[in-house]
């Protein structure tokens, strides 16, 4: 039953992501990325992480994605209003998502554990001890890099009016 959950919650996720990327309404996009923050949270409890997904829905699902919404509705952006990026920064947003990429690799890497100590792993306590005894220095590099994406999205944003 566990792996039926599974199959379907990961064809949902990798559907409801795809349609984040071709939908052409951007409030639509945003729905359909807070559906698939649900249908991640659901990856975790069947992980047995349970804090985790509620984290994960309370702020993902419920707050940052609320903002980007609001942002949306907001700026009320038309292809005519859409000012023109130069190439150094569509390859500087290239060389950002790729260290993304690099990063979550290296923070999914679960060392080999027994079984026992992988069903308790959803624990706070547990999940606080791993993460700041096994993986500190890759939580460190991926605050470094969100740190940096934050940055980054205020100079994009930042208007030229001098």
């Amino acid at each position: 039953m566990e792996l039926i959950t599974f199959i379907l919650l990961s064809i949902i996720t990798i559907v409801s992501a795809s349609l984040v990327i071709f939908t052409k309404n951007a409030i639509h996009s945003v729905l359909w990325l807070i559906f698939c923050f649900f249908t991640i949270a659901g990856h975790y409890v069947l992980l047995n992480a349970q804090f985790l997904a509620v984290v994960h829905i309370i702020v993902y699902s419920g707050a940052i994605m609320v903002l980007f919404l609001f942002t949306v509705m907001l700026l009320n952006l038309t292809k005519e209003t859409e000012p023109v990026k130069s190439n150094a920064l569509k390859i500087a947003a290239v060389i950002a998502g790729g260290l993304l990429l690099v990063a979550s690799v290296t923070l999914t890497k679960i060392p080999a554990t027994d079984i026992h100590a992988i069903n308790e792993i959803g624990l706070v306590g547990n999940l606080g001890k791993v993460l700041f005894n096994e993986y500190v220095f890759p939580f460190e590099i991926a605050s470094i890099l969100f740190l940096s994406a934050m940055t980054g999205a205020i100079v994009l944003t930042k208007s030229d009016r001098g």
